[in-house]
């Protein structure tokens, strides 16, 4: 596999533009490409205007946008496009003769090797892709609006693509943490079969007098959770889209229901947005029938989706909770609900649309069981993904459950020489759920996590005594019990996106997964207590120079890694010492952290021959100030105890679950956890 580098879009609005600047982003070479030098130059001030606000809003440094904008490049006529360039978006207007126009060019332009691809939100990508001239080298790309901001994006391939095309396309959108959904080409691939036809059901029902619009809104919000209802959401996005893409679904699926509402055309033909009363409320009996419809069609088109092989049940509801930022998707509001009322709502939908309602669906006896760990065997190398964006991947119980089956099957496959553990999204494991502590403190249920950590360390310890290579591929954030979960493992692959943390002592409790004994057996006491004491992010560059960290290489080289490392074991997992004790990083921790300074450190005063003004002393002083001061002294002793234990990993890892009742029965721990969940800082007491 060739792996991607440099990107051009064609199409410079405000969706090319999008891309672009997503692209430049995540540091790949862009060229930006439009018919007229007028158009490149919109594109560029789209691009401009955006990053300026990221920077008024602190989300941006001005330096960074200043590198941004410098990879992108202005090009005129499709025809000039680099020809070494490894992809090829196309983003122009949504007309199936327009982009195979562009796509000719692009078989003339481009070397053997690119990659061509279609954003579109409807089209054929199996069509389009035998428009081209290499078929082979072919997918469809669909990005969500704005996509900088939304994480989601559908992978299309067609029947004609091969497997390294599709690799390559997805180790891009990973690199830009997106969240990855590869479906089966079918109209409206996955979100859109949904919501495109639930925007025009509340269309019908205003139509027929149900509702006012913001009564429909109204309830859908209540109804899915979500901040916008389906009229808000089309003022929104603009009208005449949700015309174009209810009318394109109704002719391609032959479904009459789905074809859009008189309003809405009459709407569109006007050039009007819809009118939004300020009465939200309606009684009972209207009120039922917007929910009932509305959720009825989503669960009848859902069950379609999945019948039809176009993606997972999982993937439905990622879409929905990443794509449309609903707070459950489709197959959870099921569960959450009732099945057996879930799927009375989608057989009287589905009798209303003339829908044939999948056996499966209409036979479901008990609840959805989603799966949140997905394995792909390759050649001898297993990647294991934990695969539950929304959440950024935390661990709860049903996934460490998943996790540990999964180890344990791999483990026993003899033509499974590797395992990879990597993370769907913009992060690898952001830590536990904290909500789960939070609800079982406040319901005196400690044994639950009690049960859940030892749980953990069981699933931990299939990693470390694996006679399997353990890789985490830790491209994206590695949070508390996700950067435990990396340790475990013989190697770290990081990228520049790479930024570990341990949180806890900010959050009232200390790493219970091994993070104090694995990390002061990797890196020294002095780093480890860097790292876990005073909660520091650690960049890509210091992670590897701790040894947290063991492959630090460019996104591109991620796979080729894998391979070099593939059936190797480390010479020496726990070296006690950094990587390299001369970056300033290590150099300070192994000073300030030293075994004379920890009383000083201990009593929250500036050790001597330290300076408090100084700007790394007092950063370190404040992050030590802001932690639950029962959890720094837990922390602290546990790391001490790494120290003592030596070799004995089991007596260091048996200590931490010795002190988990007495750290999570105090106050702190109660008030740091919720405080986290709530969005405050605690105001711990010391107890």
């Amino acid at each position: 596999m060739r792996p991607i580098e440099k990107v051009a879009v064609i199409g410079a609005g405000n969706m090319g533009s999008g891309i672009a600047q997503k692209s430049a982003q995540e540091d790949f070479e862009v060229q930006m490409v439009d018919r007229e030098e007028k158009w490149v130059k919109r594109g560029q001030e789209i691009v401009s205007e955006f990053l300026s606000e990221a920077v008024e809003r602190r989300i941006f440094k001005p330096e960074k946008v200043e590198g941004i904008k410098s990879r992108i490049t202005g090009v005129v006529g499709t025809e000039n496009v680099d020809p070494g360039t490894d992809l090829v978006i196309e983003a122009v207007f949504e007309d199936f003769d327009i982009k195979t126009e562009v796509f000719a060019k692009l078989d003339e332009v481009c070397d053997s090797h690119t990659v061509l691809a279609s954003n579109t939100s409807s089209l054929s990508v199996n069509e389009l892709a035998l428009a081209t001239g290499r078929p082979d080298r072919f997918v469809g790309l669909h990005f969500f609006y704005h996509p900088a901001k939304n994480r989601l994006i559908e992978i299309i391939p067609a029947e004609t693509t091969s497997s390294d095309s599709l690799r390559a396309v997805e180790q891009y959108c990973k690199t830009m943490g997106k969240v990855v959904i590869v479906c089966k080409d079918r109209p409206g691939f996955v979100v859109n079969r949904f919501f495109v036809p639930w925007l025009n059901e509340a269309c019908l029902l205003l139509e027929e007098g149900v509702g006012t619009t913001a009564q429909i809104d109204a309830v859908a919000r209540s109804s899915f959770r979500i901040g916008m209802g389906p009229f808000a959401l089309m003022n929104l996005t603009g009208p005449p889209i949700a015309l174009h893409s209810t009318d394109y679904l109704s002719e391609q699926l032959g479904v009459e229901r789905f074809r859009g509402a008189a309003n809405l055309r009459s709407l569109v033909e006007s050039g009007e947005m819809w009118e939004m009363s300020e009465v939200e409320e309606c009684d009972d009996a209207s009120s039922a029938i917007i929910r009932e419809r509305l959720m009825g069609q989503v669960f009848s088109v859902a069950a379609q989706i999945v019948e039809e092989g176009i993606c997972s049940m999982e993937d439905v509801d990622r879409g929905a909770k990443v794509g449309l930022r609903w707070a459950i998707g489709p197959f959870e509001i099921a569960n959450r609900i009732g099945i057996e009322e879930a799927i009375g709502m989608a057989s009287t939908y589905s009798e209303l649309a003339d829908l044939e309602l999948p056996i499966w669906f209409k036979q479901q006896g008990h609840a959805f069981e989603f799966s949140y760990v997905d394995v792909d065997v390759s050649e001898g190398i297993a990647t294991v993904r934990m695969n539950r964006p929304e959440a950024m991947n935390a661990l709860n119980v049903t996934l460490v459950n998943q996790l540990g089956e999964c180890l344990d099957k791999l483990n026993s496959r003899e033509d499974v020489s590797t395992i990879v553990l990597e993370g769907a999204g913009k992060a690898f494991v952001a830590g536990a759920d904290v909500k789960f502590f939070v609800d079982k403190l406040r319901a005196d249920s400690f044994k639950e996590i009690y049960d859940f950590t030892a749980k953990g360390h069981e699933v931990l310890d299939k990693l470390e005594r694996s006679e399997k290579t353990t890789i985490a591929l830790t491209t994206g954030l590695a949070l508390g019990g996700g950067l435990e979960l990396a340790l475990a493992c013989d190697y770290r692959i990081g990228t520049r996106r790479t930024q570990f943390r341990f949180p806890e002592t900010s959050i009232g409790i200390y790493p219970g997964l091994g993070g104090t004994q694995r990390t002061t057996r990797i890196c020294g006491i002095e780093c480890a207590r860097y790292s876990v004491l005073a909660g520091n992010f650690i960049d890509a560059v210091t992670a590897g120079a701790l040894g947290l960290v063991t492959h630090l290489v460019d996104p591109t080289e991620v796979d080729s890694t894998i391979v070099s490392l593939a059936g190797e074991k480390p010479d020496n997992k726990y070296p006690g010492m950094a990587s390299d004790e001369s970056n300033p990083v290590v150099a300070f921790a192994s000073s300030f952290y030293s075994d004379q300074n920890m009383d000083s450190i201990s009593s929250g005063v500036c050790p001597d021959g330290f300076d408090a003004s100084d700007k790394s002393v007092g950063m370190q002083l404040k992050l030590l100030s802001r932690g639950a001061p029962v959890a720094v002294r837990m922390a602290s002793s546990l790391l001490d105890e790494a120290i003592r234990t030596g070799d004995d990993l089991d007596a260091g890892l048996s200590r931490e679950l010795q002190n988990l009742e007495s750290i999570f029965g105090t106050s702190d721990a109660l008030e740091g956890l919720s405080a986290l969940i709530e969005g405050r800082r605690p105001d711990y007491v010391g107890e």
